[in-house]
C-alpha cells in the first residue's frame, strides 16, 4: 500500500482502523509532512520559497498568488487543495487526511484549525479514524483561532468569526460565530 491507496480510501470516507496497514501508511506520510513543515517553519523563507515548500508539502503546485506566514502545521499535507489568491496566516493547523479544499480568494486567520478526522466513539475502537472533508468556498474569511470540524462545507463569501467552532455547514454570504457557531447575520451584496 502507498499514499495513493491511502488517499483513495480516505476520499471515499472510509474508516482507517488503528494498527492497520493503511494506518501504517498514514504514519509514514505524517513523517514526511513533519520533515517538510520543520523546514518551512525552521527559518526565514522568501514568499517564493514558501510557495515552493508548500507545493512540495501538498504534492501539487500552488498559484503564484498564494501566500502564507509560517509557522504552519499538518500531519499529512497530501490531501490539501488550494485555489488562487489564498492567504494563510501564522500558526494554522490543518489535519487534512479527510480532504481540505480551499477556494479562491480565501483568507485564513492566525491559529485556525481545520480538522478532517474523528476517532470512533466506541472506546474499544477509539484508534479507528473516520475521515470527512472540509470544503471552503470562494472569498471566505476564517477569523483567528476558529476551528472547523470534519464534514463541514463553508459557502462562498461567508465569514467565520474569531474563536468560532464550526460543526455544521455554513451558507453563503453569512457571518457565523460562537461555540458552536451560529448565524449572526447575512452579508448584503456590496457594489
Amino acid at each position: 500500500m502507498n499514499i495513493y491507496d491511502l488517499l483513495e480510501h480516505l476520499n471515499k470516507g472510509e474508516a482507517v482502523e488503528g494498527g492497520s496497514e493503511l494506518h501504517q501508511v498514514m504514519h509514514e506520510v505524517s513523517q514526511e509532512a513533519l520533515k517538510l513543515t520543520a523546514d518551512l517553519n525552521g527559518q526565514y523563507h522568501t514568499p517564493e520559497e514558501i510557495r515552493e515548500l508548500f507545493s512540495k508539502l501538498i504534492g501539487k503546485t500552488v498559484d503564484r498568488t498564494f501566500a502564507m506566514f509560517p509557522p504552519f502545521y499538518t500531519d499529512c499535507g497530501k490531501n490539501i487543495t488550494v485555489g488562487k489568491n489564498v492567504f494563510i496566516n501564522s500558526g494554522c493547523r490543518f489535519q487534512d487526511q479527510g480532504g481540505i479544499i480551499i477556494g479562491d480568494g480565501v483568507l485564513i486567520g492566525h491559529n485556525v484549525v481545520l480538522a478532517t478526522l474523528n476517532h470512533d466513539i466506541d472506546p474499544r475502537k477509539r484508534g479507528t479514524m473516520h475521515p470527512a472533508p472540509i470544503v471552503v468556498g470562494n472569498n471566505v474569511w476564517i477569523g483567528a483561532n476558529a476551528t472547523v470540524v470534519p464534514g463541514v462545507n463553508i459557502g462562498d463569501g461567508a465569514v467565520i468569526a474569531a474563536g468560532a467552532v464550526v460543526n455544521r455547514d455554513v451558507p453563503a454570504n453569512v457571518i457565523v460565530g460562537g461555540v458552536p457557531a451560529k448565524i449572526i447575520r447575512k452579508i448584503e451584496n456590496f457594489k
